[in-house]
């Protein structure tokens, strides 16, 4: 059975989902040569701090409303479903049984490489899968920066963050214009982060 295209899944918390994760996913269809790219929104993590982070039906809401009917991109609920906390390899497991035709493709940041050997099944995600790994600001060296599974792509430096819009939303700053248009009313009319 021959493989479709490349899948990129672009895992986060998205909260809120923003231009700069359009611009990496649309980067990685555009120039890294996948096909697609999911945005696989991750769920609550019961060991972290919940506080600044919206409902996990609200992110995904977000993500919908951000990707609008792009056929490039789709969003994926799937962590929600699988047991809690989600890892990686787990997901990625799961999704290659469901879907035996894709190739999928994570899609990191570079900045999860210095922990990266820290993951559930590290050494099977390197061995199994490609990894596309995408510029970060101020990302620390790792022992991982020239693995043969790991594709680094040459995509603009975006320093952007969901940090740093919640945090000029709380603050009553004006924050539309670094969000998509649609996803800046939703956080408005619902009165998130404030």
């Amino acid at each position: 059975m021959s493989k479709e295209g490349k899948t990129g899944l672009f895992f986060g918390s998205f909260n809120p989902i923003h231009n700069g994760h359009l611009m990496i996913a649309s980067y990685m269809v555009e120039y890294a040569g996948l096909d697609q790219v999911w945005f696989v929104v991750s769920p609550h993590n019961p060991l972290k701090e919940k506080s600044t982070l919206l409902g996990d039906t609200h992110r995904l809401a977000l993500v919908n409303l951000a990707i609008d009917d792009d056929p490039r991109f789709k969003s994926s609920n799937i962590e929600f479903k699988l047991p809690k906390p989600s890892y990686t390899i787990d997901t990625l497991t799961y999704l290659s049984e469901k879907y035996p035709g894709k190739q999928f493709v994570p899609i990191l940041g570079s900045d999860n490489l210095p922990t990266l050997h820290k993951w559930k099944n590290w050494e099977a995600l390197l061995s199994q899968y490609t990894i596309y790994i995408y510029p970060r600001p101020g990302a620390a060296p790792s022992q991982f920066d020239h693995h043969p599974s790991l594709i680094r792509a040459d995509a603009p430096l975006i320093t952007v963050s969901s940090s740093f819009i919640r945090k000029g939303i709380k603050e009553g700053r004006d924050m539309r214009y670094f969000l998509p248009e649609k996803v800046w009313k939703y956080i408005d009319e619902m009165n998130f982060y404030r």
